[in-house]
Order: structure tokens, then C-alpha cells, then sequence
């Protein structure tokens, strides 16, 4: 029986019942709205088997690369949309997926990729991102160039998406509501922009786990994406996303260092494995690179955090008993932003709420 005093350090631990408690949570929340389907983004998952529990029967869902495209459509996940602007010199290989079974639609905001897709001989559809606030990519709802997209992509037009990447700067149910409200209506204007037009507009897709879950209608809206909420972390954790103890992602790393005169240990999990992201910088609690927890996933050392990156180390400092860890001890890392941890590993070792591994299951990265 492996268990977590197993591992090589650094690693990452996935605690499956903390996960079907966050998937439940958010198809609770996705059902209040009938008619809209739950697309989960499986850029952060990256595995077949978080899949089979988000996505369950092969629903539709997100991806963020062509190799999660190739990967889940292998692994029976035909319909897809690829919610990264897509460029000419990808259809090739998103078209290749699309004729040998899958249904792999892409995004774009600009003209000419819309004529790449046109005029491309292979089966290929597209939505047009529409921005609704973010400033990243997309055109506005209201702006010339979206009717101008809808005719160019003719018979391939899927439909309009969004995403409202600025709800992470909410701090209130009331702001993330307002947020959402825009991001609906934003996106569902478009839709009838285009209809008005003359377009068919199948999908109204919008999404971030912010938005969806403090979203109060989804009138016009057909689908919903969301994918950081299957694991959890400190930000999300400070806009209500979830509670502290819902955090399902976490690296275990081990004391390589004892540093008293300033009161700190050092960790095998520096910034490769812990990311650099300081997405709680701004939040109402700053966590620094993560904080730090018992090896059972417990929060027993007080307010510990990972204060100082290097590659490979880590400086932990603050809360009560770090101090007394010894070399070789092991701690728990939540992070700040569960989708660049996750970034640097090949796969998580699953836990059940204690510290045996109860499976291991590959995550497929890379571009």
C-alpha cells in the first residue's frame, strides 16, 4: 500500500472527495438554470479520469491545447470547443481530428482567420469570441466586425462565447453578480445580433466558476464553462467560490532546510512546482506562493506560508510549530492559483481524505 511518506518530493496530491464535492457543487448551481449544460475546461484537469467524473458519459467540454484536444478526443470526448484564439496553421490539425470522429469547434475574432476557416477543405466550425470586459481577446458585442465575422464563416458559424476573466477581481456576491449579468447580456447580444442578421447561432456559451456560480439568470444562454472550481485554491477560495476546506489540490513537499535565525524552513517545492503566481496579492489576504499545511492536508501550522521561491526551494515562514519540523519531514502546499501549479506535473497522486494513494492518474501537458 503506497502511501504519501512514499513519494519522491515534490508531488501532487489530488484528494478525490474534496473534488466530487466541488463537481457537485457546481452542477447544483448550473442546474438552477434548466436548459443550460455544464461545459467543464479541462485545462487545469488535463486527465481522462477528472473527466470522467466532470464530464460524465463523454459530455461536451473545454480544452486549452491541441494535445488535450488529440487526448481527450482519443479518449472519447468528441465535442469540444478549443477556447484559445485558434491560427491558420492549426486547422490542419484540428480538422484531422474532426474527420476521424471528434467535434473540436474553434474560437477567433479576426477576419482573416475566419476566411482560413471558410475556405478550409476539412470539417471545421467556429464561434466568434465576443469581449464582454476582460480586455483579452474578443470583439465587442456591438462592434462592426461581428456581423462581419458571422458572414465570412457562413455554414460554419457554431456560435458566440465569452469569458469573463475580470470576475477574479471580484470581492463581493453583489460585484460577481453584476459581472455575471454583464457577461450574459453581452454575449446574448451578440447571439441576437446575429439572428437578426440572418445567422443561425447554436451555442451561447459563457463561463468562469466566479460568474457561473453567483450568475442569477442564464436567460439566452446555452452552455456554461468553468474549470477551476473541480480543484480550488487560495484565490478562489477569497471570492466565494468555495470554502477553505474545499481546496483538492496540493503538493507535498519535504524540509530540506532549517533556518531559525530567521525563522523559516526550506522546501523541495520552489517555484517550478509551486508556480510564481501571485493572483492573492490583491486579494483581501495575501497567501505570498502558498500556504502551508500539515501533510495530512490539515491546517496545522497556523497561518504558515511559502514566502520565497527559487526553482527548486521553497522558504516557509510564520505560524506555530514550523520550527519543529525536521529534515525529511513532509508538509502540504495549497496554492494561489491551482492552474499554474498543477502546470509542472505529469500526475496527481489521488488521496481519499487520508494518506494513502488510492490511484495515480496521468495528466497530459504540453501544447
Amino acid at each position: 500500500m503506497t502511501t504519501l511518506d512514499d513519494l519522491p518530493t515534490p508531488a501532487l496530491v489530488l484528494d478525490l472527495g474534496i473534488l466530487k464535492r466541488n463537481l457537485a457543487r457546481m452542477a447544483a448551481a448550473v442546474a438552477r438554470h434548466p436548459g443550460v449544460v455544464l461545459r467543464p475546461h479541462m485545462k487545469t484537469a488535463k486527465s481522462l479520469e477528472v473527466a470522467a467524473l466532470a464530464a460524465p458519459g463523454h459530455g461536451p467540454i473545454t480544452v486549452s491545447t491541441l494535445a488535450e484536444a488529440r487526448y481527450f478526443a482519443e479518449g472519447g470526448y468528441r465535442d469540444q470547443i478549443y477556447a484559445v484564439g485558434v491560427t491558420p496553421r492549426k486547422l490542419d490539425a484540428i480538422a484531422a481530428l474532426n474527420a476521424a470522429g471528434a467535434a473540436v469547434k474553434v474560437i477567433l475574432d479576426d477576419a482573416e482567420v475566419a476566411r482560413a476557416v471558410a475556405a478550409h477543405p476539412g470539417p471545421l466550425t467556429a464561434l466568434i469570441e465576443v469581449d464582454v470586459g476582460e480586455g483579452r481577446g474578443g470583439v465587442a458585442p456591438d462592434s462592426s466586425l461581428l456581423p462581419e465575422l458571422a458572414a465570412i464563416l457562413g455554414g460554419r458559424l457554431a456560435g458566440v462565447m465569452t469569458h469573463a476573466g475580470h470576475s477574479y477581481a471580484g470581492r463581493s456576491a453583489a460585484e460577481m453578480a453584476r459581472i455575471a449579468e454583464t457577461e450574459r447580456a453581452g454575449v446574448t447580444g451578440a447571439a441576437e445580433r446575429l439572428r437578426a442578421a440572418g445567422h443561425r447561432v447554436g451555442i451561447v456559451s459563457l463561463g468562469s466558476s466566479p460568474t457561473v456560480l453567483y450568475a442569477e439568470r442564464l436567460d439566452g444562454v446555452t452552455e456554461v464553462r468553468a474549470g477551476v472550481y473541480m480543484f480550488g485554491d487560495l484565490l478562489q477560495m477569497q471570492l466565494g467560490v468555495h470554502e477553505p476546506e474545499d481546496i483538492a489540490l496540493t503538493v507535498l513537499a519535504s524540509v530540506t532546510g532549517r533556518k531559525p535565525e530567521r525563522q523559516a524552513v526550506l522546501l523541495d517545492a520552489g517555484a517550478l512546482a509551486l508556480s510564481k503566481d501571485r493572483s492573492t496579492q490583491a486579494a483581501p489576504r495575501d497567501y505570498q506562493f502558498g500556504r502551508v499545511l500539515g501533510a495530512d492536508g490539515t491546517p496545522c501550522f497556523g497561518e504558515a506560508l511559502v514566502v520565497r521561491t527559487h526553482q527548486e526551494h521553497g522558504e516557509a515562514r510564520g505560524g506555530e510549530g514550523l520550527l519543529d519540523l525536521h529534515l525529511g519531514d513532509l508538509v502540504r502546499v495549497a496554492p494561489n492559483h491551482a492552474c499554474l501549479t498543477a502546470a509542472a506535473f505529469d500526475r496527481y497522486h489521488v488521496v481519499d481524505g487520508g494518506r494513502q494513494v488510492v490511484a495515480v492518474w496521468n495528466r497530459i501537458n504540453g501544447w
